[in-house]
């Protein structure tokens, strides 16, 4: 049943990677502004489906090809690394806004805040179904300790005189802690170390590039999400492999 259920899930995840590249350019917009509606370059009307420009032609977001593939892998490792979790579903949700998340946060450096409270509506609403139809009522309070655990931490972290996070960053990070929670505290500690052992390796190679400078803000949106399915793997693994 796990390889089916590893193959749909991939499946699934690049059929959205293959939606995400137009809906993730009209959302790539400063704070406040509404979603782009024309092209960048013609100034042609666009919709919220199609891969590119009407008009001229011209590629609106991310690459497609990239995101099927990001789509493809994170579904079928989230769904590798959890089956048969009662709270799988839920993991799979994150994993789909992630991939809308990570191209916003790295086109324009904002997490747009209806995104990502639809990914904490709909997490919510599935972990608390998933405790209800098992009975298991412990690891969702574990998981709404480890929600404002991580989201508590980055908030402080925010809040740093210096500090080059937004609330958005803090946001997301309670929402993946929420998730991370009903695994259990080994997938929140990691889902909340990793990010940054990400992260790091990139600032300096940009710094020493000369892309950026000591101070410039980056995205961390992208570390975030990418640490989760991370730390997803590496616990789960650890933990199959205990005797």
């Amino acid at each position: 049943m796990l390889p089916v259920a590893v193959v749909v899930a991939a499946g699934l995840g690049a059929v959205v990677g293959a939606l995400v590249p137009r809906v993730a350019y009209r959302l790539s917009v400063p704070y406040g502004d509404p979603p782009r509606g024309t092209c960048a370059t013609c100034d042609s009307p666009v919709t919220w489906v199609g891969w590119r420009c009407p008009g001229c032609g011209g590629r609106l977001g991310p690459r497609t090809p990239v995101m099927v593939v990001l789509g493809a892998l994170s579904g079928a490792a989230v769904t590798w690394a959890l089956w048969p979790s009662p709270a799988l579903p839920a993991a799979l949700v994150l994993t789909v806004f992630g991939l809308l998340l990570a191209p916003i946060d790295l086109a324009v450096q904002r997490l747009p805040n209806p995104v990502v409270a639809a990914a904490a509506g709909l997490v919510g609403v599935l972990l608390v179904a998933a405790a209800v139809i098992t009975g298991q009522y412990p690891p969702l309070l574990r998981a709404a300790l480890a929600g404002a655990a991580m989201g508590g931490v980055y908030l402080v972290l925010a809040l740093l005189p210096g500090a080059q996070m937004g609330l958005g960053d803090v946001k997301l990070a309670a929402v993946l802690g929420l998730v991370l929670g009903w695994f259990g505290w080994p997938y929140v500690l990691a889902g909340a170390a990793l990010p940054h052992l990400l992260n790091g390796p990139v600032v300096l190679v940009l710094l020493l590039t000369g892309r950026v400078r000591r101070g410039s803000a980056l995205p961390l949106g992208p570390a975030l999400l990418a640490g989760a399915v991370l730390a997803v793997l590496v616990v789960s693994m650890w933990r199959h492999a205990r005797p």
